[in-house]
């Protein structure tokens, strides 16, 4: 018996290797194609009937689920649940600042690249064909395996609550949005909005603020940050300020392009995108380099008073500045990542001019002690300044825990290895995923541990050899627990 359940279990990755590595590249290109950020209604409904039209083609049942869409390798009648989830939308994008089109799924150099190729779409698809493979050639199922596919999660996570009002959930569910072997704590998301009028209490130079603007979203890195000042009468006379700020030099990693037009001077810095809660480090924050190059160059008022304290919480990464130290988990990581009118997670301050801090919060700090503490620092910093500066934000999620004992850790740690050869410990993440959200799930892979994440990057890709090799490990952890009896509290030693 054990023999011929190895010898099925050898053929279920003989049968991925033969079969459907062959098209794994140019199903995620096919994948990354779709535009589905937050509002392409179109993309996300074209990606969902793509999602229908593959899974039956590789034999799999599919369904629209509302917000979610299942498809499913079913097990024998009455079967257990195990289940798999990925989301299919994808952050926003500055199509500027890459050097290949973000949504045109181009295949190069041995890797797929796109926006969505390493965050979410390459575990889809790497889901989509272990899941075939195992029909194909693997041994009889204890379990029937369901894969997710959501579709916000990277605007919200609204849909996985809403399918599970009308859907009940699996019985057990591995998360493929996170890091290899396994994760057993995620930082909690937290969002600090600093909010100003965009007024001037002097007009103490010879220049206002005409825009100020920078970054996409909290949970990316802003590669760019612009400032546009105005003259204010008579003849421009921009050669002083120029040299002033040429002179700086800008934080390691970016780069300014000053622009003087007639009455305008647009500054315009340069950086890197990354992942804020998994690649911060990775990043190189245009936000906090134009604040630093142009500090004491602004008139007193609003714009001021946001960059100084842009200034204040980019002074590192890990939220001493703001008081926030911690050894635990790694620490905080902090994000200096949005500026400008459109107020995201502050709408009563739509039309002011919005800073938002992003932090991703290990324990003990709840929420709303992670909240007093932080409005309490903007309070000491307006006071300092005789700025009226608001706090806000989003401040209601909490850290997520699993014992690194528990029996669904060891199980899945033993496929890593034995899919790899390697021995790794277990990950603490700062990116958050749907295991906060669907009960008994785990984020397990898919990126592989000592290689910087892409996700949220311009130029985001994955290597076609690690779309293989997460999908052979995904493979294992299946044969194992799609193959097995279920195990009794898997989240306990």
């Amino acid at each position: 018996m054990i023999a011929t359940l190895l010898l099925a279990a050898a053929a279920a990755h003989d049968r991925y290797d033969a079969a459907h590595a062959p098209r794994a590249a140019d199903l995620l290109a096919q994948a990354v194609r779709f535009a589905t950020v937050a509002g392409n209604d179109a993309a996300h409904a074209a990606q969902k009937a793509w999602l229908l039209r593959t899974a039956a083609a590789l034999g799999l049942a599919a369904r629209d689920a509302g917000t979610v869409t299942e498809i499913e390798l079913p097990g024998p009648p009455g079967a257990p649940v195990l289940g798999l989830v990925v989301h299919g939308d994808v952050q926003p994008v500055d199509e500027k600042a890459w050097t290949v089109p973000p949504f045109a799924g181009v295949e190069r150099d041995g890797r797929v690249w796109g926006r969505g190729a390493a965050d979410d779409k390459g575990p889809l698809v790497q889901a989509l064909l272990a899941m075939a493979a195992l029909k194909e050639a693997g041994p009889p199922r204890t379990h029937t395996v369901r894969l997710l596919v959501g579709s916000d999660e990277e605007s919200g996570s609204s849909d996985v609550t809403a399918y599970l009002k009308a859907h009940a959930p699996p019985d057990l569910s591995l998360v493929l949005d996170s890091e290899f072997p396994v994760v057993v704590g995620e930082k909690a998301w937290d969002g600090l909005t600093v909010s100003a009028d965009p007024v001037e209490r002097d007009a103490g130079k010879p220049w206002t603020v005409s825009s100020l603007e920078a970054g996409l979203a909290p949970s990316i890195v802003p590669d760019r940050a612009r400032l546009v000042l105005r003259w204010r009468a008579g003849e421009p006379g921009w050669k002083e300020l120029v040299a002033r700020l040429v002179a700086r030099k800008p934080s390691p990693g970016t780069r300014l392009t000053i622009t003087p037009n007639g009455a305008e001077l647009e500054v315009l810095a340069h950086g890197r995108a990354a992942h804020a809660g998994v690649n911060l480090e990775g990043g190189r924050n245009a936000l906090v380099a134009l604040a630093r190059v142009v500090e004491g160059e602004l008139p007193a008022g609003g714009a001021d008073d946001l960059l100084a304290f842009a200034r204040l919480a980019g002074q590192d990464l890990r939220g001493a500045a703001l008081g926030l130290s911690q050894d635990r988990w790694g620490g905080y990581a902090v994000n200096v990542a949005t500026l400008g009118t459109h107020a995201g997670l502050a709408p009563a301050e739509e039309g002011k001019l919005t800073l938002v801090v992003n932090l991703r919060r290990p324990p003990p700090l709840t929420g709303p002690q992670a909240r007093d503490r932080l409005f309490a620092v903007v309070s000491d910093f307006g006071t300092r300044r005789g700025a009226a500066l608001r706090a806000g934000g989003y401040f209601q999620d909490e850290p997520l825990a699993f014992d690194p004992a528990a029996k669904i850790v060891r199980r899945l740690m033993a496929a890593y290895r034995r899919a790899t050869g390697e021995d790794a410990p277990p990950a603490i993440s700062g990116g958050g995923t749907y295991a906060k959200r669907l009960p008994r799930s785990i984020a397990f892979g898919m990126w592989f541990p000592g290689k910087p994440y892409p996700g949220h990057d311009s130029d985001e890709q994955i290597p076609v050899a690690d779309l293989h090799r997460g999908a052979h490990v995904l493979i294992e952890a299946l044969l194992d627990l799609a193959s097995a009896p279920p195990l009794r509290d898997p989240f306990a030693p």
